[in-house]
């Protein structure tokens, strides 16, 4: 049986391909040390190529952090808790993690968390507000916000059947 071969056997090759690769969108160490095994590049070439790539600013934990907490906050209105797990799966160091996380203003977030609310609260009307309030946290706290958060503002807001 034959063994297949890397894609790209030089390093050079293989810089050039992660430099596109890390310029289109920022990614994480995790990532950019996946796609060089893919393209046959380990021990010290890969390790080389990671630190070109720190040096010319084409990899950077910190600002690939940020960016990926502002969106995934924005786009898909995910909350702190999920982000935080979402980065600590991708191997995202704790300071960057925080750094990240900063980049969510606390008075979007609240606005977020209270829109997200009502609008499972009414989607579904249902008779038992008991349950109805139990069902709209879950799927708040599922989305990645905090616990404690979501049940104050389900105490604090009467929302109508």
């Amino acid at each position: 049986m034959k063994k297949s071969s890397p894609k790209y056997t030089s390093k050079s090759e293989a810089l050039a391909k992660l430099q596109k690769y890390c310029a289109y969108q920022d990614r994480c160490h995790q990532e950019v040390r996946s796609k060089l095994l893919d393209l046959g590049i380990y021990g010290d070439d890969l390790e080389e190529v990671i630190s070109e790539l720190i040096t010319e600013k084409f990899l950077n934990e910190e600002r690939f952090a940020r960016s990926f907490a502002r969106g995934k906050f924005r786009i898909k209105r995910w909350g702190k808790v999920r982000i935080e797990q979402e980065l600590k799966k991708k191997q995202v160091s704790a300071y960057c993690i925080k750094k990240g996380l900063s980049e969510i203003e606390e008075e979007d977030y609240q606005q977020a968390l209270e829109e997200i609310i009502q609008k499972k609260w009414y989607s579904k009307p249902v008779k038992d507000a008991f349950q109805h309030k139990a069902k709209v946290a879950k799927y708040v706290i599922q989305r990645g916000f905090e616990s404690y958060l979501v049940w104050e503002i389900l105490k604090r807001n009467e929302f109508e059947l």
